[in-house]
């Protein structure tokens, strides 16, 4: 067998694998059998180019390449659905179709309503060549490249009988083990969590980093086929076929005949779905028959064939055991409750978050209540309510601490914050371990090889008391700890190493500072280009530098008046970090988009989206995401937003292509 001929054959085989992993939920193989044959197809495919494959299994991988998205226009416009919350709603449905179908007898296909992001797959002669999100229902961005790192989508089908050209629609989803490990990872770092998996997946989904995208491990339900020379009149039948030929389908969609069937299956799945892997707000139902769908046809807005029933937001009543009390980074401190096991939206819920005191004084909370949860979607558990009624006499209230719960400092709460802080940042363990944390976090130096337990690991054993030890720690002290190898010790070291290549303005957003987050980190770098000249700012020198407010300004002040946050950042400007703008970073610098907001939408050609938004802050503009009043031109490309369009002929805002733009910043 030659080795072109070796590579077509692992192609074949990696897919039937995959296809059983990730569809069938039945491997045949190892993982590690897996990898050694997607590794021998990684090498041949290296060795012979000439072999490249868009739908190789190689590229599910994908790549850390940026790229913009371009605009697609749907062959078949994205409409939403109606919504009905009530039987009644369904009934009358059912005798709207009844109706329209002249009393002729049809079929109702129901399935589960999946809560995630819409998308738009083309297959031709059996490849994926497209995928196109939703977007405004005419058009969608072509995410092809992300929707390839989804291993439950098939690249190339199985077996035959597949049309020529056809559609595949579906939802793509985060399943909730997924979702809840990535918000604990983010909740870790202190970045903000996603609110649900819905807005997790399109997040993920609309990643400019296609690597990105495939570390996040999407999921993906297809239910719907669309185009010419489909195999049968029957939506329910043809999703059997395409479960055949690859797709992930969903096995408990059902076909009804009548209203006590439908209503039987929501029942059913009001209370079940909480079992299902991934997340679900509803039951759709559509005409079974293809040739019905065309007959009862569209309103401008929706299907006449179809609608989606909405179930209520899940709640559940269970036992308040305790409340604890944690510390993050900032001295933040945060009231935990922990209840009595309960399962809501496909997990089981032992904690939920209480926020704040007054959050905790509102509901009246005390020790052994019975309280009401509720998830809807949220990944965080909030309570709700409280059963008053089911209360012992002997209760004890809840009461806010008052002395940090690691190292027993006075807690303090500042004028108009609803959070109480600890303010002992020098000491108190959380607080040190924390910031290390976020210091090493990718957005800020991006220290890999690092990570929560490692830091927790190097603090427990006296390595690092903070982020400036980091560019002390040697090989040989690390190789000594427990599962750290001479390997992996040099590979920490190097990695610390190539860190001070960091520009400064992740530098000084990577020091923690209060209300520093990135955007106001580039702000402070472009204003004062030096560390040196930030120290020494005062408050009005802060107060006029773009979005700086007396907060941030304060905070600022605060922050270098403390003497040993001084001696830190000497400390890391002697290890070679940067603390002053790169020479080029202030090339090119100008005000003429001073005081400026500026909107970026469409495609562009002579530079990304990115560059262009380091173009606009380098002249002195503004990015926003939004258009607004305020917003002073767009910069648009080709494709720009319709709705985007509409509401700047409405408001009036001038639109700027790319060329003028870039002769406006000569």
């Amino acid at each position: 067998m030659t080795e072109q001929e070796r590579i077509l054959q692992l192609r074949a085989t990696l897919h039937e694998h995959n296809y059983k992993y990730y569809v069938l939920n039945a491997p045949v193989i190892s993982d590690q059998e897996f990898d050694h044959l997607m590794r021998e197809l990684q090498d041949l495919e290296a060795q012979h180019p000439e072999m490249a494959d868009s739908n190789s299994p190689t590229m599910r991988v994908g790549s850390d390449l940026n790229k913009d998205f371009r605009q697609i226009k749907h062959r078949y416009p994205m409409l939403s659905l109606g919504n009905t919350y009530s039987e009644t709603e369904v009934t009358e449905f059912y005798e709207r179709v009844r109706k329209g179908l002249d009393g002729e007898e049809f079929e109702i296909c129901c399935e589960m309503k999946y809560d995630g992001t819409s998308i738009s797959l083309t297959y031709e002669d059996g490849k994926l060549v497209q995928a196109v999100t939703r977007g405004d229902g005419e058009k969608g961005d072509d995410v092809t490249d992300n929707v390839k790192t989804i291993h439950s989508i098939p690249l190339v089908l199985n077996g035959t009988g597949y049309p020529e050209s056809f559609e595949m629609r579906g939802e793509i989803l985060m399943p909730w083990n997924v979702f809840e490990a990535l918000n604990r990872e983010r909740e870790i770092r202190e970045e903000p969590l996603f609110a649900n998996p819905r807005n997790a997946a399109s997040g993920t989904l609309k990643s400019q980093n296609s690597a990105v995208v495939a570390s996040r491990k999407l999921d993906a339900y297809l239910y719907y086929m669309l185009g010419e020379n489909l195999p049968t009149d029957g939506h329910y039948e043809n999703l059997q076929i395409a479960s055949q030929w690859g797709f992930k389908i969903s096995h408990v969609a059902r076909k009804c005949r009548t209203l006590e069937e439908i209503f039987d299956y929501i029942k059913y799945w009001d209370t079940e779905r909480k079992n299902l892997p991934v997340a679900t707000d509803g039951i759709v139902l559509k005409v079974n028959s293809l040739r019905q769908q065309r007959y009862l046809g569209y309103t401008a807005k929706s299907p006449r064939w179809a609608i989606a029933y909405k179930f209520q937001a899940e709640r559940a009543l269970t036992r308040l055991n305790s409340v604890s009390f944690q510390v993050g980074r900032t001295g933040a401190v945060t009231p935990v409750a922990n209840l009595e096991a309960v399962q809501l939206s496909g997990t089981i819920v032992r904690r939920a978050s209480l926020h704040n005191a007054d959050i905790i004084n509102n509901l009246d909370l005390h020790i052994g209540d019975m309280v009401y949860v509720e998830k809807g979607g949220e990944i965080i558990p909030k309570i709700t309510g409280v059963d008053v009624h089911s209360r012992r006499p002997d209760s004890e209230k809840v009461q806010f601490i008052t002395t940090c719960p690691e190292c027993g400092t006075p807690l303090i709460r500042y004028e108009g914050e609803a959070a109480h802080y600890c303010p002992n940042d020098t000491n108190c363990p959380p607080q040190i371990k924390g910031r290390i944390e976020h210091f090493i976090s990718r957005r800020a130096m991006n220290i890999e090889s690092l990570g929560p337990e490692t830091v927790d690991q190097f603090y427990q054993h006296g390595l690092i008391k903070d982020v400036a030890d980091l560019y002390e720690l040697k090989a040989a002290d690390i190789c000594r700890l427990e599962r750290m190898g001479v390997k992996s010790a040099e590979n920490i070291v190097k990695n610390i190493e190539a860190s001070k290549a960091v520009p400064f303005e992740r530098v000084l957003f990577a020091l923690g500072i209060r209300f520093v987050g990135e955007t106001v980190a580039k702000k402070l770098s472009r204003a004062f280009a030096n560390i040196e000249a930030l120290r020494q700012a005062s408050l009005d020198d802060l107060i006029h530098v773009d979005e700086i407010g007396e907060k941030i300004a304060s905070s600022l002040i605060q922050y270098f008046a403390n003497e040993s946050n001084c001696i830190l950042v000497e400390r890391l400007k002697a290890a070679g970090l940067k603390m002053s703008l790169d020479e080029s970073a202030l090339e090119g610098q100008s005000d003429k988009l001073q005081n400026q907001t500026i909107v970026i939408s469409g495609v562009f050609k002579h530079h990304s989206r990115d560059e262009y938004k380091t173009l606009i802050e380098r002249h002195g503009g503004k990015n926003a995401g939004s258009i607004s009043s305020k917003t002073s031109f767009i910069l648009a490309g080709e494709n720009m937003g319709p709705s985007k369009l509409e509401k700047a002929n409405k408001l009036g805002i001038k639109i700027v292509n790319e060329d003028d733009f870039l002769k406006l910043i000569e």
